[in-house]
């Protein structure tokens, strides 16, 4: 703003004469916005800054990107773009006089940004006064709007699109179907039957089949009968739909949903989900009190409001029942919920504790700045830079002042104070293109974990890889049953998952007692008795995961047959920070993940040295390096198309997967049934040829059988087919990297040529002496590979996968906690330590956490003890 003040004095008399011309020279500049552009008028690309923030928002006026007062210069600089449409909001403070609740003064007869800013909080009590002007750079002339008389046409049009135009991100996000639900037309005349039919809290099941899942009460007469699959999923017999035809009886409620919130309502008659206001009322008729319908518990009961309440997960991992304090400053700032986003704001939040990912996105933050595209909105070091800076730099957590307080005490009313910021342009980013994570629904917080990695490892290729502090090698012997004989090969990996045994838990008799009580009351129809959780011991969950276990379709390359196999997992290195997830979710009947009841007293410090790989022991004989012979099925001989369980292909696509990619997991799972192939989807998700057609097996890709056999699953040194090998060299490719890149995929391409981006060449070639120079103290590690190169797993060039390798001693620093019965739904909350402190970070707020829950965790995060 040092300008001239000449400049801003004679400003006024010049202009209505000059505007016109003044624009003449970037008229050629200015778009009107088509259908499809976005405009950013909300949030900056760089930063948190929006129209409601002191220096306001710039919006180009041919990007329609949105820049704060620091970020306008360098697009302007980047791209010569001169005009901007400059918008500020002003919020003031309603003044509650004789027009209490007045309604906010609008100027120019609206406010033009329909913008979710920060008063999200008591909106009520505000009113804005939006103001908007077009700016040019580099001598920021300022035009107010609207200026309809001295504007040329096209700017008119060209100002008023943008003022209009909805916000960015209406386009991309659907709105979730809940806001288009209607209000029946059914719900004020609806007529109840006095038949005198009273329904239990729990134990239903439909009158006319024994189905105990997916039930729905008519309203009119109290007929619980079960839904058709497409509700939402889970099966039933149509019984309730028939029950309709009979009896014309429109409205039906969902009996699970029931909670003081509202339940889920179908309207037969206009054949859609609808909304009924009086459901309450619907509700007492047949003696369901609204209120007394606890939001369920963890294990999909109802809890019980007459005996002793049990305190549920929702209080203890929000530590609800007590007064926590508020943090503010750096690194103390909240990540607002967008609507079922807080699987993404936890895992951000511990992503943003560790150093290696605060220096890589905040240290490099003016180089990510200077060298980010023409869109910054689409490029993901921007936007994790963005971000983690909002996060670190304390400006968006400032402690409220003591005259806000003194004010507050004063009016007696207390303000939100935390606002913390907004993770839609990130989140938009990341989720764009995956079925899950774009939705508005709740993700498994371990899952986005796992695609947030894979994006960093993405984005970083050749440059500082903050992602390296997770990865580490897991060594993997097979045993053959039958020769003793064995196998070491190793695995990259992020994360350990633990099962969590509940036949160890230590109150198990009292978990006995409580199923036999539950089954009982169900078959009585009685209320079922207060939940029961499971206590495991830490050290059974290590236990159980260094257990052996069967290989399934074992192929003893010693006896050239199937027989049985045992797999054993070891560390060949330790990662600095080990990512460490609960198995608590398991599938039920209505293939909803649900999740087990358990606490599992987690250690502070963990000590997982014993646990680290041996590679060959010395009296230990190796299975011969022979692949299984490919056989193709009798019956498809002749044909191409292998014996696949269709049943459970459609089960799986009605769910929403691709169903090329349904068919491959039920092939790949040996028709085990939907469950195995439903996580066969889940971790073959990320893959590039997730939904290509299956192949049969031929030479070159050997089938399912090879579960034991080196990752590679190319014949031992043969080498790719030269037609393949030409392909990759002609586009420029070096012909020993086109061959690793083949051998790493199958020979798929496609997928070779994504290995040859993420695996940059380098200059030496010799796997072995290079991970011997890589990894001195791990012998282990260069012996248990210096026999074959495609024992490598298919993601690692030469060199091997760089690991920060050390003593496997470690302390927990944060953990992420679920609430809710599955990962579907409910509510994410982390607790991180910091400075000495455990803080909870639930959504925007951020408080000293007094008693944090280590026992309910989900995932959670340890970083390894300095060796002293």
């Amino acid at each position: 703003n040092n300008l001239p003040g000449t400049l801003w004095g004679s400003r006024n008399a010049k202009m209505a004469a000059d505007l016109g011309e003044l624009l003449v020279p970037y008229m050629p500049t200015i778009r009107v916005p088509r259908t499809g552009d976005r405009v950013f008028k909300s949030e900056c690309a760089f930063s948190f800054d929006s129209p409601e923030s002191e220096g306001g928002l710039y919006v180009c006026m041919n990007t329609f990107l949105g820049f704060g007062r620091e970020h306008v210069e360098r697009h302007y600089r980047k791209t010569g773009q001169s005009v901007y449409m400059h918008l500020k909001r002003h919020v003031k403070e309603k003044a509650t006089g004789a027009a209490g609740g007045a309604i906010p003064r609008r100027r120019n007869g609206k406010v033009f940004l329909d913008l979710e800013l920060n008063r999200d909080f008591n909106g009520e009590d505000y009113e804005y006064e939006d103001e908007a002007k077009l700016v040019i750079f580099p001598d920021h002339f300022e035009i107010p709007l609207p200026n309809i008389e001295e504007l040329p046409a096209l700017v008119t049009i060209a100002c008023d699109a943008v003022l209009n135009a909805p916000s960015a991100y209406k386009k991309q996000e659907p709105e979730s179907w809940e806001e288009e639900i209607q209000v029946s037309r059914h719900a004020r005349s609806l007529r109840q039957l006095d038949n005198g039919v009273r329904i239990p809290p729990s134990g239903w099941k439909c009158q006319k089949c024994e189905l105990r899942e997916n039930l729905w009460l008519n309203l009119t007469d109290g007929a619980v009968l079960c839904g058709k699959w497409f509700f939402d999923g889970s099966g039933g017999n149509g019984h309730a739909l028939e029950h309709y035809r009979e009896t014309n009886h429109p409205l039906a409620v969902k009996l699970d949903t029931i909670t003081p919130d509202g339940a889920d309502v179908y309207s037969f008659e206009e054949e859609e989900a609808v909304l009924d206001p009086h459901i309450s009322e619907h509700l007492s008729h047949f003696g369901i009190d609204m209120l007394q319908m606890q939001k369920r518990t963890e294990n999909g009961h109802h809890t019980d409001n007459n005996s002793r309440p049990r305190v549920s997960e929702w209080e203890v991992i929000q530590e609800s029942g007590m007064k926590l304090k508020a943090v503010f400053g750096s690194g103390y700032t909240g990540i607002k919920n967008l609507g079922n986003s807080c699987y993404l704001g936890t895992v951000l939040q511990v992503l943003f504790s560790i150093p290696d990912f605060q220096r890589m996105y905040v240290g490099n933050l003016q180089r990510i700045y200077d060298y980010s595209p023409l869109d910054p909105t689409q490029d993901f070091a921007t936007q994790m830079a963005k971000l983690g800076h909002g996060l670190l730099s304390g400006q968006y957590a400032k402690p409220p002042m003591k005259s806000e307080l003194i004010e507050q005490v004063m009016k007696e009313e207390y303000k939100q104070q935390q606002k913390g910021v907004s993770p839609r342009m990130l989140k938009s980013l990341v989720s764009r293109g995956h079925p899950e994570f774009s939705s508005n629904r709740q993700q498994d917080a371990h899952e986005f974990l796992l695609h947030i990695i894979n994006l960093v490892e993405r984005n970083s290729a050749g440059s500082e890889n903050p992602s390296d502090v997770f990865r580490f090698l897991v060594e993997e012997r097979v045993q053959c049953c039958q020769t003793r004989r064995v196998r070491y090969t190793q695995r990259v990996d992020y994360c350990i998952q633990l099962p969590a045994p509940i036949e160890a838990a230590t109150n198990r008799e009292e978990l006995l007692a409580y199923e036999a009580k539950r089954k009982e009351a169900e078959e009585n129809m009685r209320a079922p008795p207060e939940p029961v959780r499971a206590r495991i011991p830490f050290t059974a969950c290590l236990q159980a995961f260094t257990e052996p276990e069967n290989v399934p379709d074992f192929w003893s390359s010693a006896l050239q047959a199937k027989s049985a196999g045992v797999k054993t997992s070891r560390f060949a290195s330790f990662p600095e920070y080990l990512i460490v997830q609960v198995k608590k979710f398991t599938f039920g009947v209505d293939w909803v993940p649900k999740k087990l009841d358990l606490a599992i007293e987690v250690p502070d410090f963990l000590d997982l040295n014993r646990l680290r790989a041996t590679g060959l022991q010395a009296g230990e004989e190796e299975l011969p390096d022979l692949m299984p012979p490919i056989v193709l099925p009798e019956d498809t001989r002749g044909t191409t198309s292998p014996e696949i369980d269709e049943a459970a292909v459609m089960q799986l696509a009605e769910m929403g997967f691709p169903l090329e990619a349904c068919r491959k997991a039920v092939y790949y799972t040996g028709n085990m049934g939907p469950e195995m192939a439903f996580n066969w989807i889940i971790a073959h998700m990320e893959e590039p040829d997730f939904a290509e057609p299956l192949l049969l097996p031929s030479m070159m890709d050997p089938g399912p059988s090879t579960s034991d056999s080196p990752v590679g699953a190319a014949p031992l040194g043969s080498s790719p087919p030269e037609e393949s090998i030409a392909i990759l060299t002609s586009m420029g490719f070096p012909r020993n990297h086109s061959i690793q890149a083949l051998k790493a995929t199958n020979n798929n391409l496609e997928r070779a040529l994504d290995w040859i981006f993420t695996h940059p060449e380098e200059e030496e070639s010799d796997a072995v002496s290079d991970m011997a120079d890589t990894e001195p103290n791990d012998n282990a590690f260069s012996n248990a590979n210096s026999h074959s190169d495609s024992t490598l797993s298919p993601d690692r060039d030469t060199t091997g996968p760089r690991v920060k390798d050390g003593p496997g001693r470690y302390e927990l620093f944060a953990f992420i906690s679920h609430m809710g019965a599955s990962t579907m739904s409910g509510h994410y909350v982390c607790h991180i330590k910091k400075e000495g402190r455990w803080v909870i970070y639930n959504d925007h707020k951020v408080c000293l956490s007094e008693r944090p829950p280590k026992d309910l965790g989900y995932v959670y995060f340890y970083h390894r003890l300095s060796s002293s």
